[in-house]
């Protein structure tokens, strides 16, 4: 099964890396999974690469993004450790051929397809019915599936209401100043309350402070990522600062 954009893709005109920011359980300071953030080839910002990214490229683009980030995390990343990668809906044309590079990569390094996760933001505008055609076909496959940056962009609740995936990360606008701001925790509550209700793991983006890390805990949240427990780290994979 092939089609005209795996035929044709050709290397990307530029160069660049990963850096990689985990994902920790505050209870225990246990990694749950490392999130794979694209960087220049020197560590340089993400914006100094995706402006090079366009439409005659963003094929090429997205499919190297799963090699690199598979490649580095099967070189460097502690044993048994899940690796997350966003990928971009509208780069995917037709989800089983587009996907078989990224199952090549996995096998030449050996890394378990089972601790893949890919995840798309909510930001990129798509058609619902070619991204559920996406997300089933890779849970199908085996891999794990994310909505990020949930509460800000075009998917929301009529997705979730037709497909769950296995994990969806709340927007950090959402947990920035929650233990200031009484409105962020009642939206933040009911929506951990419905996400359990559906058997959906979720993670909170964006933690920054220690008050803040409180107050998810004291709302059940299991999950976090941001500043607070570690920064991005150019290909290497941290241990977290957080005290358990």
């Amino acid at each position: 099964m092939t089609c005209s954009a795996c035929r044709t893709a050709k290397d990307l005109p530029f160069a660049f890396s990963m850096a990689f920011q985990p994902i920790v359980r505050p209870s225990t300071g246990e990694v749950f999974a490392y999130e794979a953030l694209v960087r220049g080839p020197a560590g340089e910002g993400a914006a100094s690469v995706l402006g090079a990214v366009t439409s005659e490229n963003r094929y090429a683009f997205d499919q190297q993004c799963r090699v690199k980030a598979i490649e580095l995390a099967a070189r460097s990343a502690p044993a048994a450790s899940r690796l997350s990668i966003n990928f971009m809906p509208n780069a995917v044309y037709e989800p089983r051929a587009c996907i078989r590079l990224t199952l090549e990569t996995a096998q030449r390094v050996g890394f378990p397809v089972d601790r893949i996760i890919f995840e798309f933001t909510e930001n990129e505008e798509v058609d619902t019915n070619h991204l559920l055609n996406i997300l089933r076909t890779y849970r199908s496959i085996g891999f794990a599936t994310a909505i990020d940056d949930f509460g800000a962009g075009h998917a929301g609740l009529n997705l979730l209401a037709k497909f769950q995936p296995d994990i969806v990360k709340l927007d950090m606008d959402l947990i920035r100043g929650i233990d200031h701001d009484r409105a962020r925790r009642v939206v933040v509550k009911h929506t951990l309350a419905m996400l359990a209700e559906f058997g959906i793991t979720a993670v909170c983006e964006g933690v920054e402070t220690a008050g803040e890390v409180a107050v998810l805990r004291d709302l059940g949240v299991d999950l976090i990522q941001g500043y607070v427990v570690a920064r991005p780290a150019f290909e290497s994979f941290e241990a977290v600062r957080l005290a358990a």
